[in-house]
């Protein structure tokens, strides 16, 4: 794998809460990660703004919201979301097929494949445990549970699923080399483990199949963040070999 390779699978997570740090964020790491990834806080405090001014930087954006609605609100927003010209954007897989099919339906209607995002189905967060799941009735292990919501969100029309880092060989398994898989919790060598649960290191995550991964801390944290994202570059490099 190329150093271009591994630096456009890190999808740099944008947990800050202004346009400025936006502005500066993206001036600092354009370049050296593939993708910003704009969530629920970034959002709700900059709305479409933070989407345009990580773009005015010449930045590609994941849109991280994690629709979960009845299947025409969620359409409307997946749609918006489409609108905006980010390259990914997701919803919960919880919210069932109907929800989904609504989704890939609106956003095929009105744009093309080449120029749409792709659409992503969140599984099981990473930080949900077993004792996560039965609190809310699910009876399954998170194994199960994530494989049975990747099956269902490809058959709904997405065109992959949001999961951890340990799940990523049994969704290639059950959804082919074609699905997309994009992995949180995942933490190079030199970071903390912080609230995630169930992760991986970058060369690890890629190894076993990952096509994006998303990292915050181990960056925004570190006391050279470019010097971060290049020795994830290196690790992810050195472990595609």
């Amino acid at each position: 794998m190329t150093p271009e390779e591994a630096r456009n699978k890190i999808i740099f997570a944008l947990d800050v809460h202004g346009l400025n740090d936006i502005d500066r964020w993206t001036e600092t790491l354009n370049g050296k990660v593939g993708m910003f990834k704009v969530g629920k806080e970034l959002f709700t405090s900059c709305g479409p703004a933070a989407v345009k001014a990580v773009q005015r930087h010449g930045g590609q954006v994941f849109l991280d919201l994690k629709y979960h609605d009845i299947p025409n609100t969620v359409a409307s927003a997946m749609l918006e979301a489409a609108r905006l010209g980010v390259q990914l954007a997701n919803l919960h897989a919880l919210g069932g097929a109907e929800m989904m099919e609504a989704a890939a339906t609106a956003i095929n209607k009105e744009f093309s494949n080449s120029e749409r995002p792709r659409i992503l189905a969140v599984t099981i967060l990473t930080s949900s445990t077993i004792d996560t799941l039965r609190q809310v009735g699910i009876e399954y292990s998170i194994q199960d549970m994530v494989v049975r919501l990747a099956r269902l969100a490809k058959a709904s029309g997405m065109d992959g699923v949001v999961a951890s880092p340990l799940e990523i060989g049994l969704i290639r398994d059950a959804c082919g080399p074609d699905f997309l898989i994009v992995t949180p919790g995942v933490r190079p060598s030199f970071a903390s483990v912080d609230d995630q649960k169930r992760i991986m290191t970058p060369a690890e995550a890629v190894s076993a199949g990952a096509d994006y991964l998303v990292i915050g801390r181990p960056i925004a944290k570190a006391e050279d963040p470019v010097c971060a994202a290049e020795r994830i570059t290196i690790e992810i490099t050195e472990g595609g070999q």
